[in-house]
């Protein structure tokens, strides 16, 4: 990938309306970002909206920011970028990066769990973490207090990746900065929040995506049943991994939600040999129902064709999500003509294309339409 398209890549995807998804749908019409961005304006025009793609400068400031605190940048397309992570339609276009990049190129096992998790289960982590390291997978997880702190820690011989959910010059939490520094040192820490992002619950969800997409496996070594743990486990599973669970007590709540995996079909594991006869099974690559967006090569379709689909698409779009094979059968064209139709909605502000390759209507929109009504 040229610098001139990981330049424009970045102003893409810090245009207001860009997010991952409809990025894809860009590339996958026009072949890259450079022309891209000369494209997508027209595109929102067409559906009413302006557009106005993030200025070169603005962009530069921004790599600048990153250079000055150690990090760089990894751009979805270009050989440096992790290739498990490439496979899916909402994986991050650029990831901030600080430490040993060639970790990324290697088999990873996700260890995750409580952040108040018990001494028992911490040493569980770190001693587990180790062995799964020493026998040549790296280990990636979260950067937080409890599980993450242990399992980063004891890898950290080995190679560890840790993924934030802030910006890389920001250490969330505070207490883990000395982790932070070794982890810069000896191993990787990579986010997709640009440098100065501060922690916020949306940016949590985010980042376990990251670890469930990179990883081959999960363990969940202690977790409660409503915990972001085992969100990134069934992410794990949804995205073709495997899931392993640690049984716990009944009566721990620490513990319900590792034993809940459990009873939903996870593997139970009682040592480390039981992780690693699980890993040494051939590696399969994620199956998709249907192609994620990404993956399709859209052609031009007529300009009149596509205005009428897009007002069939809104009437039969809500605010729920629905999957592209459903507003496919409901619209009688193919998916290729549907997705075109819905990066233009998508860059006037009218839809959300989220993954696995579903769409809902925008609720701003329709409050919009209302408010003309009432007019």
């Amino acid at each position: 990938m040229k610098e001139s398209d990981k330049l424009n890549a970045l102003r893409l995807i810090m245009t207001p309306k860009i997010g991952p998804i409809t990025y894809g749908l860009l590339i996958a019409r026009y072949g890259g970002p450079t022309e891209a961005i000369t494209q997508a304006p027209e595109l929102a025009r067409r559906q009413g909206r302006d557009l106005k793609i993030t200025s070169k400068s603005a962009a530069l400031k921004l790599i600048e920011k990153a250079e000055a605190q150690g990090a760089c940048l990894l751009v979805k397309g270009a050989e440096d970028y992790p290739n498990r992570l490439s496979l899916f339609d909402d994986s991050p276009v650029i990831l901030y990066a600080k430490g040993h990049l060639s970790l990324l190129q290697k088999d990873m096992v996700a260890v995750v769990g409580a952040r108040n998790a018990s001494l028992n289960a911490k040493q569980l982590a770190h001693h587990w973490s180790q062995a799964i390291g020493e026998a040549g997978y790296v280990i990636v997880s979260g950067l937080a207090r409890g599980i993450d702190r242990a399992a980063h820690i004891g890898s950290s011989a080995t190679g560890t990746v840790g993924v934030s959910g802030c910006g890389i010059d920001v250490i969330y939490p505070s207490e883990n900065e000395d982790l932070y520094q070794e982890m810069f040192n000896s191993g990787l820490v990579i986010c997709e929040a640009p440098p100065g992002t501060k922690p916020s619950p949306r940016q949590f969800p985010a980042r376990n995506r990251i670890i469930a997409s990179l990883a081959r496996a999960v363990l969940v070594v202690e977790a409660a049943v409503k915990s972001g743990s085992l969100i990134t486990a069934r992410e794990v599973a949804e995205r073709g991994g495997e899931v392993k669970a640690i049984p716990g007590s009944p009566t721990d709540q620490r513990a319900l939600g590792a034993n809940q995996l459990i009873k939903d079909g996870a593997h139970l594991v009682n040592n480390t040999d039981d992780i690693l006869s699980i890993l040494q099974a051939p590696i399969s690559e994620p199956v998709f129902s249907s192609p994620p967006f990404h993956h399709q090569k859209l052609d031009d379709i007529d300009d009149q064709m596509i205005e009428k689909l897009a007002k069939d698409i809104l009437n039969n779009l809500s605010f729920d999500a629905v999957h592209i094979d459903e507003l496919t059968r409901q619209c009688h064209v193919s998916a290729k003509v549907i997705q075109i139709a819905l990066l233009e909605l998508e860059l006037a502000g009218h839809v959300e294309c989220l993954s696995g390759n579903r769409v809902c209507k925008i609720v701003n929109f329709e409050k919009k339409q209302l408010i003309r009504l009432i007019a």
